[in-house]
């Protein structure tokens, strides 16, 4: 499967907050999926993550909880892909995507 979620602190800094800046929280949120080993890429907008369903549904809650550190409440945006029995679609879809408009000339 393959997960895109954003995650972001909201509601001011959390007491004992290390900074209310958004991009460190969102840096905490990154680590954890990093540290995680599991294929992944981030971009402007989300982070995809590839996987099995409880190891990745585990490491979306870690990053979520990195980021609640840093507000009172926490915003969630996720979206997933279930694909039992495929494995490396976290490059392979943006691989046949680049063919198809290759294709095209």
């Amino acid at each position: 499967m393959i997960v895109a979620f954003s995650v972001a602190p909201s509601g001011g800094p959390a007491a004992g907050s290390e900074s209310d800046s958004v991009h460190d929280a969102v840096a905490a949120a990154v680590a954890v999926v990093r540290e995680s080993g599991l294929p992944n890429r981030t971009s402007s907008m989300f982070t995809e993550i590839e996987g099995e369903w409880d190891e990745v549904m585990d490491v979306v809650k870690r990053a979520t909880e990195a980021v609640g550190r840093y507000g009172t409440r926490v915003s969630l945006v996720l979206k997933a892909d279930i694909r039992p029995g495929h494995t490396g679609e976290l490059d392979g879809k943006v691989e046949r995507l680049e063919a198809a408009l290759d294709a095209r000339g």
